[in-house]
């Protein structure tokens, strides 16, 4: 299968690029060479190289960013989209989107299914949702991946920022209302690989299992760390000032890929998974 992959910079798409190019003839763009707005460059791209599948990682993903810069983040991660849809409706490719939970509004007391209907509450949020809109409306072929609280190595991410505070002795202040799962984006990219192989697109949610605090996360990131003795004052969502204003309850179920026989291991093995690799000095994915 000949596979374009946008955003191949970033640390999910440099993930998928590793995963997929064994079996696949892989090429991935990022930003520096490929601007998603940028309607003739995506349709010349997609022309040019005749896919039967693009994967679709590219997006600005800071959410208080996109809080500030609204018509930016709608631009990139709708409007963008909308591109590389419309480029891969005119050359019969296939799409795989990639997602957020944000576009729940977290006001449910349970896991969210694949097919309840998004409320997104903030820029980030409605700007991913349009694109899912888009994606549904333009490809009949399309595949819609949601995930959550990704981190990675080589990025910036919750784990490698409580790490950092512990580190210089920073008081910790965590919140305790916010919940979801979190993703090492390692898994995430297995079980898109996988998905991909099925052949079978749709809606999916792609987390590893379970689901935590961003406070029960700071005290299993600090403890396997060994910082057992490093004090976290909890804190409410209201108590931490941001631009955005995440969901509060926005936790993902995979029920759609676990019938495919796929799924992510939880995440407290995930995280002590990608401790050990970054002791180890492994930077891959």
């Amino acid at each position: 299968m000949r596979i374009l992959i946008t955003g191949a910079k970033g640390t999910l798409g440099r993930a998928l690029v590793a995963g997929l190019q064994s079996n696949h003839e892989v090429t991935g763009e990022d930003v520096d060479n490929l601007d998603v707005t940028d309607s003739p460059r995506v349709e010349a791209w997609i022309g040019d190289n005749q896919p039967d599948l693009v994967v679709h990682c590219a997006a600005l993903t800071a959410v208080d960013y996109c809080a500030e810069n609204p018509d930016e983040a709608l631009a990139v991660n709708g409007y963008g989209t909308q591109s590389v849809a419309l480029a891969c409706q005119k050359h019969n490719a296939a799409l795989l989107y990639v997602s957020t939970n944000e576009v729940f509004d977290g006001l449910t007391d349970r896991q969210y299914l694949e097919y309840d209907t998004p409320a997104p509450g903030n820029p980030y949020a409605y700007s991913k949702w349009v694109g899912e809109q888009i994606v549904r409306d333009l490809v009949r072929q399309h595949t819609i991946v949601r995930t959550s609280w990704l981190f990675a190595h080589g990025g910036k991410n919750f784990v490698q920022t409580i790490l950092r505070l512990a580190e210089q002795n920073v008081p910790l202040r965590v919140v305790t209302n916010e919940v979801s799962s979190p993703t090492y984006t390692s898994d995430l990219a297995a079980a898109i690989c996988q998905l991909i192989q099925t052949g079978r697109y749709g809606i999916y949610h792609l987390v590893n299992e379970g689901y935590t605090s961003r406070c029960g996360f700071a005290r299993a990131i600090l403890d396997l760390a060994g910082y057992i003795d490093t004090p976290i004052e909890p804190i409410a969502l209201a108590e931490y000032p941001r631009p955005s204003r995440p969901p509060q309850y926005a936790m993902l179920r995979n029920f759609a890929a676990a019938r495919l026989g796929i799924t992510l291991r939880p995440w407290q093995d995930a995280l002590a998974a990608f401790l050990e690799r970054e002791n180890a000095g492994e930077q891959i994915g």
